[in-house]
């Protein structure tokens, strides 16, 4: 489910000033889906089985998860996402050019200066809302991609690591080893395993 930004940002103002973007936003995370969450979902992944429904009634399935999101823990982060409120908003933005352009190098710097903070600043923010540094989040965002692009698009391992902007395809094993629990390799074998 692509989460359109004009929806979200309808259904923010359509919610009106609820008091809790006042506070900063939790750093993103994980959390347990709520009961009106589960069910916003179910109605969802039951309307997407059935043509006639998915049709009629789509939309406003997807309006439904979307008003659950507003109202549970990351609500006010989705807020502050669309209100453009302060630090949380300029993060967002190096966060979606990183998931864009993951393969690019970037230093510190460069991230700092297009969200507009000193290096420290940033990496202070940073660090407070995705819970790791910036070298560590391209770095995890990276090894997923190339997980990706192993098991889902048939790239051998020196493919891979070259699309997600390794160098050096030894250091791309012994990261993916580290953060997977297995070499790439071994991963796609047993991937490749399953679905024969």
């Amino acid at each position: 489910m692509r989460l359109e930004p004009a929806l979200l940002s309808e259904m923010v103002m359509a919610m009106g000033d609820t008091g809790q973007y006042i506070q900063a936003p939790l750093p993103m995370a994980s959390v347990a889906m709520t009961e009106g969450m589960q069910e916003a979902v179910l109605r969802l992944a039951r309307a997407l089985n059935v043509a006639i429904e998915c049709s009629a009634m789509g939309n406003a399935r997807i309006r439904d998860v979307v008003f659950e999101a507003l109202k549970g823990e990351q609500g006010p982060a989705l807020r502050a996402l669309v209100l453009g409120h302060g630090n949380y908003s300029r993060i967002v933005q190096v966060l979606s050019k990183l998931h864009t352009h993951f393969a690019d190098d970037f230093s510190v710097e460069q991230l700092a200066a297009q969200a507009h903070m000193s290096p420290s600043t940033f990496h202070q923010h940073f660090k407070q809302i995705t819970r790791s540094s910036p070298a560590q989040y391209l770095k995890r965002l990276r090894l997923i991609k190339a997980q990706q692009l192993l098991l889902q698009d048939n790239y051998n391992v020196n493919q891979a690591a070259a699309a997600v902007g390794y160098r050096s395809v030894p250091q791309f094993s012994r990261d993916y080893k580290r953060y997977f629990g297995e070499p790439p390799l071994q991963h796609r074998r047993q991937e490749q395993a399953l679905r024969a």
